[in-house]
């Protein structure tokens, strides 16, 4: 659920029987086991493979916000994520963008110092994400909503998915402004409930609240966001789209208006132990493969 690790959340905490887990997602019928120990087991299972991937992948990750979009390659490393953009407003990068995309990317590879900050960084980020995600068993009350069918980018096709509706349990205490944000917020969950893995959360603001990524500010009653995740072919999940629509303030004065759709594909398997550097050139030669067919497209065409 992000491909940086922030949004790999991913992609990705008490214990729960195995034996009723396998009888978890009868066709047309609600599953026998309470709903908050199957959001508490898929968490569980989430949080694990997120710390301990299946594989690593190359992937193409397309942003649009109300200013336009910009596509970029992303592969996973032991090191960090390492991102390339190769489009914006789906236009290829001028020689002059493509030759600063390369040098940032030089630079970091070559700079212990400055790669550090940025696994720094991608950790903070998950380490939020992570505390969010454990928290949803506990922030929230559920109930069970019936079931639909997994398709393109959420769960696995054809594979049946169980809805459930969440709202905020009133007994919660937030341990942190981090958690806060979980207390204004209702909507839908879908899980895969046989590989216990989250195919969708759907949540809306219904009132204000307060947040803490470091800052402090609100988020305005109405905000919404949505996070897919799916099978990417190789028995791995990992997120398929994440949007966002948010409004609020930072600091009380300067306000916020957050509005992005990322949608990631062409998953396509790396080595696990792959450095950043090799990771850069990975995306190197993919991006001129890239550029070489859609040259030899427009020349058909």
């Amino acid at each position: 659920m992000a491909h940086t690790d922030a949004i790999r959340w991913t992609r990705s905490a008490v214990a729960v029987s195995l034996l009723a887990l396998a009888y978890l997602a009868q066709a047309g019928q609600t599953p026998s086991l309470p709903p908050a120990e199957l959001v508490r087991a898929t968490v569980q299972n989430e949080v694990k493979a997120s710390q301990t991937p299946s594989a690593k992948h190359m992937f193409v990750c397309v942003k649009e916000t109300p200013r336009g979009s910009q596509t970029k390659l992303y592969c996973e490393t032991r090191d960090a994520m390492a991102g390339m953009a190769i489009a914006y407003d789906r236009k290829p990068l001028t020689a002059q963008q493509r030759q600063a995309e390369d040098a940032r990317l030089d630079q970091i590879a070559n700079d212990p110092a400055e790669l550090a900050k940025k696994r720094q960084r991608e950790k903070e980020d998950a380490d939020r994400v992570g505390r969010i995600v454990r928290a949803m068993p506990d922030a929230f009350l559920f109930e069970y909503d019936g079931t639909e069918p997994g398709k393109s980018g959420v769960g696995k096709p054809g594979d049946e998915l169980v809805r459930l509706k969440f709202r905020p349990n009133p007994s919660y205490e937030p341990p942190s402004r981090v958690e806060q944000v979980l207390t204004g917020m209702e909507g839908t969950l879908l899980i895969d409930a046989n590989r216990r893995r989250i195919a969708r959360i759907d949540g809306t603001l219904f009132k204000d609240v307060g947040f803490g990524w470091g800052i402090l500010g609100h988020l305005d009653k109405g905000g919404h966001f949505l996070v897919e995740q799916s099978d990417v072919g190789d028995g791995a999940w990992d997120m398929a789209r994440m949007s966002l629509a948010l409004t609020g303030k930072i600091l009380i004065f300067k306000r916020l208006d957050f509005r992005s759709t990322e949608t990631y594909s062409d998953f396509r398997p790396v080595p696990n132990d792959l450095t950043f550097a090799q990771g850069v050139e990975l995306l190197k030669k993919h991006e001129a493969t890239l550029a070489d067919n859609q040259r030899s497209d427009t020349n058909r065409k």
